[in-house]
């Protein structure tokens, strides 16, 4: 009887709130066999949002409830969401946004106990267009049925497999961050002696901008060109090693600023892109209803753009003055992050794997990997041997990238060049131990690392300057602390890797070792690197009480939680 009335708790019910808004429009139903139905009113609700008040009806749920619980439940049904009622319809109509409603569905269930997902998607639009807005309460206010029904037995496994899970998470981090401080501890070097490669370099710079069209795909690539000045860091014409930035989904070529300041500060010339199909740009298009949702072919594209650029760089050092003779053709490399860290892995030779798609794209599979709503966009794809490598790029980072389905072990196992992946433990959009710790155990090449960074997120290497503040808008939640020691991270460990990598400087090297991440690693943003990881040694931190649904032999389904 105690683990029922655990379950009723407020924590449990902050969960269903949090996660999926719309729960009811009069009263929420949690039937519970052998103890039967359970309700509360969403009146019940309002008062406590507004006024504080528990009345009769919530202290039920109240009373089993810590006064955190409760805090961050009336925080969670004061707040209201910016997002306007064509947003809310353009993302819930694309075919990304009815699966996840559909998955939602089944969870919160109509009165006539039926799938709710006409009900959630009409609820949704309908609070965004309401004066009073986008909020938990008026969201349920809208809900086209007296009641809703939760599916409280499988709500229940959810949480229960999700809470194992993100402890499990925990744990691999904190073994890997304990393995990476074991082998910081044999180092000799003393960090405190050396350059400092979180600050900028002795380079000056200018930025040329241009705009390419690739007729053949319809495609306007709009590119930021940073370029060193020789100056007195070098006697007559010099080329500059390249590195290509490629931004994620909804971003654009600000994103990166920071860091393409930083790298052409130490030499490297740097292009900066944008991928018209998946921009900021096109995404406030499609957010006004004045275009259609980044379809199937951006996996194709992505990497075409970066091939494109490449080639009219290689046409203009032979034409433009400002180009001319500027760009080391033989040393090129690439940053990319999320969908970019994608288009980056297919640069170094990863394949589209066709087979791992239809394998963990199954209707009615799930798992709480939610990259895996876009991963699996890819089966809409004509299945065949896209040729995305260009042997031209030498060495990638791929910061929070997504891979472990749309290109899995066969493919990212072909990658023969260095690769650093980097890995946040609090992204909950490209989850760590599936996009980056288990594919870093995948790789072949023995010039790898991965880098661990703690409490980061999805958005904490995004830059503060960027229009994707504007065009989606997320939950300051969901950007974690402060980000300005990520930057840094990321600004030292690009310089690090590339002149290892490009130039073959190994003086550089020590500042890829895993004693340099503790001497630079800032809590609660803690770092650390590690230059190996067996599958054997995953698997032996991985298993364990981890839920059978969770096990890495079957971590890829299609996602339907969260």
């Amino acid at each position: 009887m105690k683990k029922f009335l655990r379950y009723l708790g407020l924590g449990l019910l902050s969960t269903f709130l949090t996660a999926t808004p719309g729960l009811g429009a009069e009263r929420i139903s949690f039937y519970y066999p052998p103890f039967g139905e359970f309700y509360l009113s969403v009146d019940s609700l309002e008062t406590f949002a507004k006024e504080g008040k528990i009345d009769e009806d919530f202290s039920f749920y109240a009373n089993r409830a810590t006064p955190q619980q409760l805090a961050q439940l009336r925080d969670l049904l004061q707040q209201r969401f910016n997002v306007t009622p064509t947003l809310v319809s353009q993302v819930t109509y694309s075919p990304i946004g009815e699966e996840v409603v559909q998955q939602l569905g089944k969870l919160l269930l109509t009165e006539s106990r039926k799938n709710g997902f006409y009900a959630i998607r009409a609820s949704l639009i309908l609070a965004a267009a309401d004066q009073k807005g986008l909020t938990v309460v008026n969201l349920l206010r809208k809900f086209p049925s007296n009641t809703i029904r939760v599916n409280f037995t499988e709500g229940l496994r959810i949480v229960d497999d999700l809470s194992q899970l993100i402890k499990k998470k925990d744990e691999v981090f904190a073994s890997l961050q304990k393995e990476a401080i074991a082998q910081a501890a044999n180092s000799t070097v003393d960090f405190s002696q050396q350059p400092d490669l979180r600050s900028p370099g002795k380079f000056r710079w200018q930025k040329k901008s241009l705009e390419l069209n690739d007729i053949s795909r319809s495609r306007r690539l709009p590119v930021d060109i940073y370029l060193p000045e020789a100056g007195s860091q070098s006697q007559g014409e010099v080329s500059f090693p390249l590195v290509i930035i490629s931004h994620g989904v909804a971003s654009d070529r600000s994103t990166f600023v920071y860091l393409a300041e930083h790298l052409v500060s130490y030499g490297f010339a740097v292009a900066v892109l944008e991928h018209p199909g998946s921009n900021a740009e096109r995404f406030q298009l499609y957010f006004a209803g004045l275009a259609g949702p980044p379809d199937a072919a951006e996996f194709i594209n992505r990497p075409l753009d970066i091939k494109y650029l490449l080639n009219e760089l290689q046409r203009l050092d032979k034409s433009d003055p400002t180009l001319q003779g500027k760009l080391n053709f033989q040393q090129i490399g690439a940053i990319g992050q999320s969908l970019g860290g994608y288009t980056v892995l297919t640069l170094a030779g990863a394949k589209i794997n066709f087979n791992q798609l239809r394998q963990d794209c199954k209707p009615n599979n799930s798992s709480f990997n939610l990259s895996l709503f876009l991963q699996c966009q890819a089966t809409k794809l004509p299945p065949r041997n896209y040729e995305l490598k260009d042997d031209r790029i030498k060495a990638i980072m791929a910061i929070n990238p997504i891979d472990s389905s749309i290109l899995g072990e066969g493919s990212v196992s072909q990658i023969k060049i260095p690769v650093m992946l980097v890995a946040g433990s609090q992204d909950i959009f490209a989850p760590p131990v599936f996009e980056q710790i288990r594919p870093f155990t995948w790789l072949s090449d023995s010039n790898k690392y991965l880098a661990l960074i703690e409490n980061a997120t999805h958005f904490s290497a995004i830059g503060e300057l960027t229009s994707q503040n504007d065009v989606l808008p997320v939950p300051p939640a969901l950007l974690g602390p402060d980000r300005a020691a990520v930057y840094s991270y990321l600004k030292a460990l690009s310089v690090a890797f590339m002149e290892t990598h490009l130039l073959n400087r190994p003086e550089y090297r020590p500042y890829l070792q895993p004693s340099y991440a503790t001497f630079i690693s800032k809590e609660p943003l803690n770092l650390s690197i590690l230059q190996s990881l067996s599958a054997d040694q995953f698997n032996q931190i991985w298993n364990g009480s981890t839920p059978q649904s969770a096990k890495p032999s079957n971590l890829q389904p299609t996602p339907t939680h969260l």
